[in-house]
This record gives C-alpha cells, structure tokens and sequence, in this order.
C-alpha cells in the first residue's frame, strides 16, 4: 500500500519540520533525518511505500551546511572541522531531536517512547547517535548510505543494541561514503549486539531502486 503523500509545513517547538499523520490506528512514529545540505522536504522519496500507520516527523537540521547549495547540517561548522562530524559535534542536535520528539508527541497524544528512525548520510550518521545515547528510545533503525561517526564506538556496550534491528543500505560505488566506511561502520554496531540486514546495490550516494522496496519491507511490521 502507498502512503498519502501530503504533508503539513510545522514551525513548532524551536524547528522546522514537515508531518504526515498517520491514517490507521493504532499510530507509530517514524523520525526522518535528511543528510548533509538536505531540508525537511528531503526524505519524502524515501519513504513513499511505507504504511500508513507511521506519524512521520522530518525535521530540518538546525544549522545552515555553508555549502553553495545551501541546505542544512546536523553540526555547527567551523573554520577546520571539515569532514567526518564527530560525536562530540553531532551530540547536541542528537539530544534536541529527543526533545522534538517528546514535546511534539505530547502536544498531539502520541505515544512516542519508542520510535523508528530513517536517516540517509549524515543523518544516518544521526540515526546512529541515537541508537548510542537513547537506545531505550529506539524499536526500529533504517541507515542509508550512512555511517557510525567517530567517538560513538567508546559509548556503545556489548548487547546494548541486541534489540534494535537494523537495516542498512549503501551503494557500491559511493564516493562520500565509500563502502569499507560502511562495513567498518556496521561491524561496530554488531559488535554492540546489532542485527544489521545490510542492502548494498551498484549506485553511488543514494539508496538503489530495490534496497527501497526492502526499506519499506522492512518496516512494515
């Protein structure tokens, strides 16, 4: 079944964010985090086969990316920190989306205590820092050519994620995420207990027509 595409524009609680309700009870959350110079508009593509009795929260990363194409970052960027974000600058938007979640939740009688998360590139990377701090929070996790950003493997324990599955698409022929940074990234979720299903497809930054359909698979329960 495809979901209904129309989505409401939010200012509300301090972001940016568009919302699609749910059209079936009982409703579950699904948090969407766009990548690096992306926007709240950027993850509808990603998710256009998914059911639709999923609340979907896209929020748009609360600093401008300085890059031409203008867009948004999930870091504040400064003279030098070019690059792999890190955890240390990934962790505040990490604990503000929580906020997001939890205020925007209760101000619609949402039960959101757990929720899934889609995130591609640098919010995958987000997704990810979630899993590491709010792990309680997360029932479902989809990373799109994404990555573990360096500092989150000294937070992570054994079996703190055996509950969390995992589902991780990348392309063959990435360039900005090449796929060693991929497997590299995977091999420490599993060794915090993830179950990772890992969807790899001869494309480059972006999620392959068929590891799509296995998303939304994926997600369907």
């Amino acid at each position: 079944m495809q979901i209904k595409t129309n989505t409401d524009l939010n200012n509300a609680h301090g972001w940016t964010f568009r919302l699609r309700r749910a059209t079936q009870d009982p409703a579950r959350v699904l948090l969407l985090l766009h990548g690096w110079t992306g926007d709240e508009n950027s993850m509808g593509s990603l998710v256009r086969n998914f059911l639709p009795d999923y609340e979907m929260l896209a929020p748009r990363a609360p600093h401008p990316s300085d890059d031409e194409k203008g867009g948004y970052s999930w870091r504040i960027l400064k003279p030098g920190t070019w690059g792999i974000p890190t955890f240390d600058e990934l962790r505040p938007a990490t604990d503000a989306l929580v906020s997001l979640v939890d205020e925007w939740s209760a101000s619609v009688s949402i039960d959101a205590a757990r929720f899934d998360v889609v995130g591609f590139s640098q919010g995958g990377a987000m997704a990810t820092m979630l899993a590491a701090l709010y792990p309680e929070r997360i029932r479902k996790m989809g990373i799109l050519a994404g990555f573990v950003p360096p500092g989150v493997d000294a937070h992570l324990r054994p079996d703190m994620l055996t509950h969390i599955p995992f589902f991780w698409a990348h392309g063959t022929e990435d360039k900005m995420v090449p796929l060693e940074r991929a497997h590299k990234s995977i091999e420490i979720l599993e060794e915090a207990g993830a179950q990772v299903h890992l969807c790899q497809a001869t494309v480059g930054h972006k999620v392959g027509k068929e590891c799509r359909h296995a998303l939304a698979h994926f997600f369907v329960d």
